[in-house]
């Protein structure tokens, strides 16, 4: 018995230690993010910076796009392991006498570069991985963005209506002392009033605005209640307008080309893989075979025994399966994958385009309201009010002069979130730059 396992154990020896790996420990129970998110977010104040780094930390889509590059370098290394090798064992006739064991030790050899093909796309998808999370990162940075400016817009739209209803109030009272004095019919107080209710549903409209966008802020970090009371920042503060060389520039490294870009590469990979497995492995075997010496004459010849070395090669023959299919299928899905490249090239220059427009007339609307209809419609309304405290003019000029001034501010506020929209668009098209959440906004 004794030399019988002699050559297993030689054997055992010569196996690599490579195959015996560590299972990686699983991560213990993690906290909640929103827990931690409305942990972390203020009860006061809410500032553009810190709306965005709540974000980044607390999202739960951020988060499952981290697993995912974590579950892509798993298939890294699982892609570059070495095929298990085999033991069998093999016993012929059950007679004690006449017993032959057979113990071999099996191990598969991959030829044509199928692990190097394979470690190739399991590195694309990873790459893959790593470039979704950065998109992820300016997709939900340029969110955060938009949203905080909805929120600072929301909360000036809200102010505005508080105040065009004590303006409102004044004239309703301005109406009634007229009314009163004689001076004026009872029919002017009544369209007063009616003015009054009509900036009221305003101001209810107003508010409800401001609880949809307050909420879907605190969304982002997964906090379905915030807990900040206002947003602090310059609502009239316009983003800057990206050059067209810049843009040109920052246009090639774009997160959906980058995807589409790792997408064919990989594409590729497989259908290296593919071809690779044209090539059928082999496998080697060593092993050692007990057999009885002679069956001759007597019990103590016969029980003697004696071990004999046994070596193999096994080969496939590819005759029936030559992996034609998957040959002609990873090869069509590359073609694919370097369409959908062409095609995403064409949607983003049409897509960068079209906000590039967007923000240059949201800016250009909001300068010009800024610059030319504010403060007319402001001296407007001065003077319509005083004048008809002192009677000069009718209540229908005080209350179209309170009307325009109304709606100017309203069309000014548009503008500003329609730039900061469009801003945000751009930023995600093109992938944010810098950590800065208020670089682009002048």
């Amino acid at each position: 018995m004794r030399t019988l396992f002699v050559p297993l154990a030689v054997l055992a020896l010569a196996v690599p230690p490579a195959f015996s790996q560590q299972t990686p420990q699983t991560a213990g129970p993690s906290s909640s993010l929103s827990a931690v998110a409305r942990t972390l977010e203020p009860e006061g104040p809410l500032t553009l910076r810190a709306a965005v780094a709540l974000a980044l930390q607390a999202n739960p889509g951020l988060s499952a796009a981290r697993h995912e590059q974590a579950a892509a370098d798993g298939a890294v290394v699982q892609a570059g392991a070495w095929p298990n090798p085999t033991l069998d064992t093999q016993l012929e006739d059950v007679r004690r006498n006449n017993r032959t064991t057979t113990l071999q030790l099996s191990q598969p050899i991959e030829l044509g570069g199928k692990r190097a093909a394979r470690v190739t796309a399991a590195e694309r998808a990873r790459d893959q991985a790593a470039s979704a999370l950065s998109a992820r990162r300016a997709e939900l940075r340029a969110s955060a963005v938009t949203a905080f400016f909805d929120v600072l817009t929301a909360q000036e739209r809200l102010r505005l209506a508080q105040d065009s209803v004590g303006l409102a109030q004044i004239a309703t009272r301005a109406a009634a002392n007229r009314v009163a004095a004689g001076k004026v019919s009872p029919l002017e107080e009544t369209k007063a009033r009616v003015a009054e209710a009509g900036i009221r549903v305003e101001l209810l409209q107003a508010e409800g605005t401001l609880r949809a966008s307050r909420q879907l802020l605190a969304a982002l970090w997964g906090n379905p209640a915030p807990r900040f009371t206002q947003v602090e920042g310059a609502v009239d503060q316009l983003p800057a307008q990206a050059a067209a060389p810049e843009v040109a520039r920052r246009l090639p490294d774009a997160p959906v080309l980058r995807q589409a870009r790792l997408e064919v590469e990989r594409r590729r990979a497989l259908s290296d893989l593919e071809q690779a497995r044209r090539i059928p492995d082999v496998t080697v075997s060593l092993g050692v075979k007990r057999v009885p010496a002679s069956e001759g004459e007597g019990d103590a010849v016969s029980s003697s025994r004696r071990n004999q070395v046994v070596v193999g090669l096994s080969v496939p023959l590819p005759i029936f399966d030559t992996n034609r299919g998957n040959i002609t299928e990873a090869l069509s899905r590359e073609d694919k994958a370097r369409d959908e490249l062409a095609a995403a090239e064409l949607q983003l220059g049409a897509d960068v385009a079209q906000a590039s427009e967007r923000l240059r007339s949201a800016r250009a609307t909001a300068e010009t309201l800024q610059r030319d209809a504010l403060p007319g419609a402001e001296t407007a309304y001065r003077a319509a009010t005083k004048g008809f405290e002192l009677g000069k003019f009718s209540f229908l000029e005080a209350l179209d002069a309170q009307r325009t001034l109304f709606q100017v501010r309203n069309q000014y506020l548009v503008a500003l979130a329609d730039a900061h929209r469009a801003a945000g668009e751009l930023d995600r098209l093109l992938g944010t730059e810098g950590d800065d959440p208020s670089a682009n906004v002048r």
